[in-house]
């Protein structure tokens, strides 16, 4: 396995069908998803005198916790279908390779159960309920567990993954099946009934139950950025759902930099949606964002060998971040900059 490619392909011929499109798929045309990776292309390295790999340091410590690169997990659900061990294979592989993982508010473990699996950076994030008791009990119980940070997701306001639509009864647990049933007779189109309700407020609302960082993850404009700063929040996770929240919006990598400016530095900036490689990583971080959460690829590397498999795809693309920073010249974070790249967005 040498590349973070090369897990897909046995990520896919171990599990069904549905639980692959599951990690696979965007929302209704995808155009979004393949945007999130088309991007790429219009960013081009301009770096130049490379240096010894052995040279460059891509440690870096977010939120007081100390980081071999500035590579985290994002959260992403469901991943017991994936393999056995799931989220705590996932944070055992995780802990193992120095990186910080987001646990997904819809895991398939309990907080609480992943959090005594491994002793790695642990974030946790959160989808909003209107319910405020309610949340007030999610928040401290995750908090009770060890949370170090809370990631509150504001892109999901309504999502239709096209291909689920003709499949959506094929796998699950009774309970999730009987519930998209009945999301089918009020709206068939794939709306459940936690979206389309929130509303700025509900930042504030929540943030005096949030003793540790709160980030806002789903920002996709200066404007929303500031937005969530004024309400409290500790960081920014640039993000559009990896191509799973609207179909037609930009790719975070075209945003990031509007994000970047308007934060000025007060608060880190998060990206992730579309990242594969270490090159993509070093692009972001080009642009401005501190650091880079994977989605799909460490799943692919938990489905195809479960822990080890997880914990070798964050090593090769830590590895081929350094080789990429040695290559354009750059032996540090704090070395990376705008000048190393040049943008051609459409």
């Amino acid at each position: 396995m040498i590349t973070p490619w090369d897990f897909e392909g046995v990520f896919r011929s171990n599990v069904p069908l549905a639980v692959y499109d599951y990690t696979a798929r965007g929302t209704d045309s995808e155009f979004t998803m393949r945007r999130n990776r088309e991007s790429f292309e219009w960013v081009k390295l301009t770096g130049e005198h490379p240096v010894d790999h052995a040279s460059v340091d891509t440690s870096i410590e977010i939120f007081n916790s100390k980081l071999t690169a500035p590579i985290m997990l994002a959260p992403t659900a469901r991943q017991r279908p994936l393999h056995p061990d799931g989220e705590i294979g996932m944070y055992e592989a995780a802990t193992a390779a120095k990186a910080t993982m987001i646990v997904s508010h819809a895991s398939s473990f309990p907080f609480e159960q992943i959090a005594r699996a491994a002793t790695g950076p642990l974030w946790f994030q959160f989808y909003p309920r209107p319910d405020l008791a309610l949340s007030q009990e999610i928040l401290h119980d995750a908090q009770e567990a060890g949370c170090e940070a809370v990631v509150v997701t504001i892109d999901q306001q309504a999502s239709a993954y096209e291909r689920a639509l003709h499949n959506r009864h094929l796998g699950g647990t009774p309970r999730t099946i009987e519930r998209a049933k009945n999301d089918e007779q009020s709206n068939p189109y794939g709306v459940t009934s936690g979206r389309l309700w929130y509303e700025w407020k509900y930042l504030s609302d929540i943030r005096p139950m949030i003793s540790v960082p709160m980030l806002a993850k789903g920002i996709l404009t200066g404007e929303g950025a500031l937005r969530c700063i004024e309400l409290g929040c500790d960081g920014i996770v640039v993000s559009n759902h990896g191509g799973r929240a609207l179909d037609y919006g930009p790719s975070t990598l075209e945003v990031l930099v509007e994000v970047v400016d308007a934060v000025q530095g007060r608060v880190p900036v998060l990206i992730d949606s579309g990242f594969r490689r270490g090159v993509d990583v070093l692009k972001a971080l080009a642009l401005g964002a501190n650091a880079v959460c994977l989605g799909r690829v460490p799943r692919w590397g938990l489905g195809a060998f479960g822990t080890p498999g997880a914990q070798k795809v964050l090593e090769i693309i830590q590895a081929e971040l350094v080789q990429t920073m040695a290559r354009v010249g750059v032996t540090s974070l704090a070395g990376i900059s705008r000048s190393i790249v040049k943008t051609e967005f459409p």
